[in-house]
């Protein structure tokens, strides 16, 4: 049973849902001159929404056909698992670890055609090295050779480094800001910080925005 935040399935004909489509053609558009196909998701601090945008965007992609794979890389406070319902006892620190899981991932289905989640699994004691570290490249090739997209959920860019290091060794990144919520201050510092370390930030995804009366009704059930 998806979560109730997980709008592209429980209500699949709200404008939100719509907004997640949109999100996926431009992305896909993005691609044509260059590389978008493994991306991160995250947003400046805490509470902002990220994982809940990057598994409703996984479902807009698996639903036009793509192969697609949501990676839990928060490997301090994972959500992916709970979203979704799963066990979180093997997942992506399992492919670090095990070559055996490298060959193999141990990717779960979710109910969704072309989309499979790959949990955080066990936490370490040590997220910043494993995920800067040249076994992640190979998990990120791994995961490439078995998708079209492959999004992982970081943490928040404010507050540990994960996100810089994984913006390095994907093709771009996503920030996340809530409407309401977010700070200006924040998601500026958040750009600046990621920039200065010069990862390609795609762009930002706006959510929880209030609705346009003028477009709103355009999607009412009739």
């Amino acid at each position: 049973m998806p979560a109730a935040n997980l709008i592209t399935l429980t209500d699949p004909q709200a404008p939100a849902a719509e907004a997640y489509r949109t999100l996926r053609t431009n992305l896909m558009f993005y691609g044509v001159d260059r590389q978008a196909s493994a991306l991160v998701i995250t947003s400046a601090v805490p509470g902002e929404g990220a994982s809940a945008a990057l598994a409703n965007l996984a479902v807009t992609l698996a639903q036009a056909g793509h192969r697609t794979v949501a990676v839990d890389c928060d490997l301090r406070k994972p959500a992916q698992h709970a979203l979704w319902g799963l066990g979180n006892e093997r997942g992506l620190t399992t492919m670090l670890l095990d070559n055996a899981a490298l060959a193999d991932p141990p990717l779960q289905e979710v109910g969704v055609d072309n989309l499979h989640v790959l949990t955080s699994g066990p936490l370490p004691p040590n997220p910043a090295d494993l995920v800067g570290s040249r076994r992640m490249d190979e998990v990120i090739a791994a995961l490439r050779e078995r998708a079209d997209y492959v999004l992982f959920d970081a943490p928040p860019a404010l507050a540990v480094t994960d996100a810089a290091v994984l913006g390095h060794k994907l093709d771009g990144l996503l920030l996340v800001l809530r409407a309401g919520a977010s700070r200006r201050d924040h998601a500026a510092r958040a750009r600046d910080e990621l920039q200065r370390v010069n990862v390609n930030i795609l762009g930002a995804v706006l959510i929880n925005a209030p609705r346009d009366s003028a477009v709103s009704g355009y999607y009412a059930r009739k």
